[in-house]
């Protein structure tokens, strides 16, 4: 099980339980032919994206983000942990707008693995496509470890010790961790 949180807020960006009410801004990421090339396709129709969180709101197996900045809470990408295997958590449809400052992707990727760690977990893992060079450039220099491949996907592996160092090196990005609200 993956507890939701309704916000959790970092040093300059928030992540917000995404509702039916941010469909229209996520289905607009989903389908941007570049900003969401290296994603599974979406249907083209709004209507299935809003379908899509109104079953997500019951689904207590992920926690579904919208990134916002924290002060105007203007939508600025998603994020999505899931897949809780034991004391490891999968994280992915990370997807950002066009033109934000790099700070914005390590500092939402970490609060994502801050999260995981606030849920109890001790390990994240995930795949890249083989063709996301940048997307897995991003995770190695965090301390990702690949741990496997098929003909399209690099799969990894963070443990705790590679978390907590990442957290710890990036630390200006997140000073003072995360703060969760629940209800």
């Amino acid at each position: 099980m993956i507890r939701k949180a309704r916000r959790i807020e970092g040093r300059t960006l928030a992540l917000l339980d995404a509702g039916q009410q941010d469909a229209a801004f996520i289905h607009g990421l989903r389908t941007d032919p570049v900003r969401a090339r290296f994603l599974s396709a979406v249907p083209p129709e709004l209507e299935a994206q809003t379908a899509w969180l109104r079953r997500y709101a019951d689904d207590a197996t992920q926690a579904y983000f919208v990134i916002a900045d924290a002060v105007s809470d203007e939508r600025l990408g998603t994020v999505r942990l899931y897949g809780a295997r034991g004391e490891a958590f999968s994280w992915g449809s990370w997807l950002l707008k066009a033109g934000l400052p790099a700070h914005c992707a390590i500092e939402s990727a970490l609060m994502t693995y801050h999260y995981g760690l606030w849920l109890g977990f001790r390990s994240a893992y995930f795949e890249v496509l083989h063709d996301n060079v940048s997307v897995w450039r991003f995770h190695e220099n965090f301390g990702a470890t690949r741990v496997g491949a098929d003909d399209r996907h690099f799969q990894y592996v963070l443990g705790v010790d590679a978390l907590t160092r990442a957290l710890h090196r990036y630390r200006r990005y997140l000073p003072r961790g995360i703060r969760v609200t629940t209800d």
